[in-house]
């Protein structure tokens, strides 16, 4: 799940040298990566019909065939459909250090073929892109690494310590979630010095020219909340001012009116810092009050206005789903809304939870935290999430080098993601662990999640070199 930043660079306007082509992917390895994309995006593993199992053997397949001992190759997971590939490629003997681990889910997000022009699970090219349920998010990134450990092991490379690959289930929904499986189940697998997660951050472009490369360094949590409005209902013919239906639409528009707090952190600062400048002049002017101490309201109040500046700034609840009533000529005796929230680090669930009950100020309404499991509780946890790791310069030394080489002058941006991926789970290990992608993404054809999901051809190819010479640096 993969987001990037806001804001359209000066740098690109005026024609940054950001374009300039770098290193280009050899044939051999282009008709390599060109077939194990094809054939995860023709795997079905989105969870009510697919399986994740079925894209863990067609890349344990090629790993066989590049020569990857069996032992090297370890299935596992708690059923049938839901088996998680680890992959492991031996480092110098000896060596002290301890792996990289790159986490990478092969699940996605459910797709209808009645809402694509095209099949989901078909692989098409066509205009210059690849088509596909899983083209952003993320099966791209999972055969970028699939292939650069193809090729290194094929040129008989060497790294400084063991290179860790886990293809996992669940990320996108389910009750199976592959990185906590493992974690909790066979943690000898996932023990690492760091992680580099291809699920977030990753060039952004603009007419084709890269103009940032943003690294996801922190993120939100993710939590789901129902809201329960109660009543004794009765007769429609007469209506009652106590509706579950009106008392929960109260509650919501009270939600809506009231943002939590502005918020910086280590890296949301670094990254308003950076982008304040090469933006727009009226935009680098809001970055510069929001960064004030304290931040300047009226700035706050414009920055906002973009819904993914809003998010950088502060904790977001938004109500996803309502249900309510139970016939036409009644009125409703229960109303359910689930308020979906996006939690800034430093914060527990439980707390927003208490949060969010302050906010609706109604004794009548109940509000209990759903788990990822969809276990339904009165109380949320209350374990903080974790607050951003350092930027190591053994990993950003390098990532600035390939960038360079790849797209020269171009930025590399820490930056927070607004959503959630399972870099959770390793941070809450205890393993520091980065969202670095290769794939650049025009600034307005996210297509994650939706209809006609697709990934520029020429992107692709470039992803796959990046993470090839990426590795390479990381380990010399």
């Amino acid at each position: 799940m993969k987001f990037g930043t806001a804001g359209l660079l000066l740098a690109v306007v005026m024609g940054s040298t950001a374009a300039a082509q770098g290193p280009q992917l050899p044939e051999q390895d282009r008709v390599l990566a060109r077939q194990i994309f094809r054939e995860f995006i023709e795997t079905n593993s989105q969870d009510s019909n697919g399986s994740v199992t079925a894209v863990s053997e067609a890349a344990r397949k090629e790993f066989l065939k590049a020569g990857f001992a069996p032992g090297d190759l370890i299935l596992a997971g708690p059923n049938d459909r839901k088996q998680n590939l680890v992959v492991r490629y031996h480092g110098v003997a000896g060596s002290k250090l301890k792996p990289i681990l790159i986490i990478g889910h092969t699940d996605v997000v459910e797709a209808r073929r009645s809402d694509w022009t095209t099949d989901p699970y078909t692989f098409i090219e066509k205009d210059g892109y690849f088509y596909g349920r899983g083209t952003q998010d993320m099966k791209d990134g999972d055969a970028d690494v699939v292939e650069s450990l193809i090729r290194m092991h094929r040129e008989g490379y060497v790294p400084d310590r063991d290179i860790v690959l886990a293809l996992t289930a669940d990320e996108e929904g389910g009750k199976s979630n592959g990185v906590r499986w493992l974690l909790k189940n066979r943690p000898d697998l996932m023990e690492a010095d760091f992680v580099i997660n291809p699920d977030g951050g990753g060039p952004t472009l603009y007419d084709g020219k890269a103009i940032e490369l943003d690294v996801e360094a922190t993120q939100k949590t993710y939590a789901d909340y129902h809201v329960i409005a109660t009543n004794p209902g009765g007769h429609s013919s007469v209506p009652r001012p106590d509706n579950a239906i009106y008392e929960l639409m109260h509650a919501l528009e009270k939600l809506e009116a009231s943002p939590f707090p502005v918020e910086l952190n280590a890296v949301t600062r670094a990254s308003l810092e950076e982008s304040e400048k090469v933006t727009t002049p009226a935009r680098a002017a809001d970055i510069r009050g929001v960064l004030k101490t304290p931040p300047d309201p009226k700035a706050v109040a414009d920055f906002s206005k973009e819904p993914n500046d809003n998010a950088t700034l502060r904790t977001t609840c938004v109500a996803t789903m309502l249900k309510g009533g139970h016939a036409a000529n009644a009125l409703p005796g229960e109303a359910e809304a689930n308020v979906n929230c996006r939690i800034l680090p430093g914060h527990s669930q439980e707390e927003v939870r208490k949060t969010l009950i302050g906010i609706f100020n109604d004794p009548k309404l109940t509000v209990e935290y759903a788990a990822d499991d969809g276990t339904v509780s009165p109380t949320a946890p209350d374990r903080e999430s974790q607050a951003p790791p350092p930027l190591r310069a053994d990993v950003f030394g390098p990532l600035h080098q390939v960038a360079e080489e790849m797209w020269p002058g171009m930025l590399v941006i820490p930056s927070m993601s607004v959503g959630a991926s399972d870099s959770i789970y390793t941070m809450k290990s205890g393993i520091p662990s980065y969202g670095i992608g290769g794939a650049g993404i025009e600034y307005n054809d996210d297509r994650m999640h939706g209809r006609d999901e697709r990934l520029g051809v020429d992107s692709y190819y470039k992803s796959v070199e990046f993470f090839y010479l990426y590795l390479k640096a990381l380990t010399k």
